[in-house]
């Protein structure tokens, strides 16, 4: 007589949110020096390549210069993506139907877009410490704010410019994380579930999925992700629609998407890694 299988359980949320931030630190860790050469090309006026923007970090500032920002890098992760994956896995669950079959794609980018914005929120804090760090290489020593870490920049930031200076930048930073997310999430749980007709469930298959899904939400939120990044570096306000007519007036329109390639060098990486170290988190849990 057959033995019965036994039913897995669900994961719990906790782990949902805490496996959610774990693969979004570890990848981190393997993107951060290109994070930093895109931000150097965004801030830039002049057309520049990645190349000779990376040569000159470590020709500048050494070896230990490509990972400038890491520990904002890594605390944005901690609370953007663990909050934004977190939200998006439970309502995944929340709204399947009773046999188990998933949401269609119009719902699928619904929820990227409630879990990218209230991702954003939590972790614009560290976004902006991440901004400033990363910047800073490229200023004159006089102007260099020299933060020794992510708690020095927040404390900083808190005590010259004000608490509510920790979320300068919200409004684009939610509008770039909705479209991330929207393009992000569903686009890598669609080509997930259209692709394992033709390739067996495992890495390879979470690797093609989230290479098409990188793809897609570079050219998707690269130019809200430029328009973020010069409202946060900068200590004055600046509203969207200045930063906009000033980009297309004086660089082209073509400038925002300034920086493409190491953009999607990071985003096309960080998006397969993190899905990837996703994947295998919760299969190993369910082992477990």
């Amino acid at each position: 007589m057959a033995t019965p299988a036994i039913p897995q359980r669900p994961i719990p949320n906790s782990i949902k949110f805490l496996f959610g931030g774990l693969a979004g630190m570890g990848a981190t860790v393997f993107v951060q020096p290109l994070d930093l050469i895109k931000t150097r090309m965004q801030l830039s006026g002049g057309g520049r390549s990645s190349f000779s923007v990376g040569s000159e970090i470590l020709r500048k500032e050494g070896v230990s210069g490509i990972y400038t920002g890491l520990s904002a890098g890594l605390l944005r992760q901690a609370t953007y993506t663990t909050t934004r994956l977190g939200i998006y896995t439970w309502l995944f669950d929340l709204i399947k139907s009773p046999e188990g079959a998933p949401p269609g794609f119009g719902t699928k980018m619904g929820l990227g877009v409630v879990a990218g914005g209230v991702g954003a929120f939590v972790g614009t804090p560290a976004e902006v410490s991440l901004i400033r760090m990363t910047a800073d290489g490229r200023l004159p020593l006089e102007q260099r704010r020299n933060y020794k870490n992510v708690a020095d920049a927040l404390l900083r930031i808190i005590r010259e410019e004000g608490l509510f200076s920790l979320w300068r930048g919200t409004t684009p930073t939610i509008g770039r994380a909705m479209v991330v997310n929207a393009a992000q999430l569903s686009s890598y749980s669609q080509a997930r579930e259209m692709l394992n007709v033709y390739i067996p469930d495992g890495i390879g298959l979470h690797f093609v999925a989230s290479m098409i899904s990188g793809l897609i939400t570079t050219v998707a939120s690269m130019p809200v992700d430029i328009i973020k990044t010069r409202i946060q570096n900068a200590e004055g306000s600046l509203s969207m629609k200045k930063v906009v007519v000033d980009i297309v007036k004086n660089e082209g329109v073509f400038s925002l998407w300034k920086g493409f390639l190491p953009y999607y060098a990071r985003l096309g990486p960080h998006t397969i890694l993190t899905f990837i170290f996703l994947e295998q988190m919760n299969a190993w849990y369910k082992r477990q």
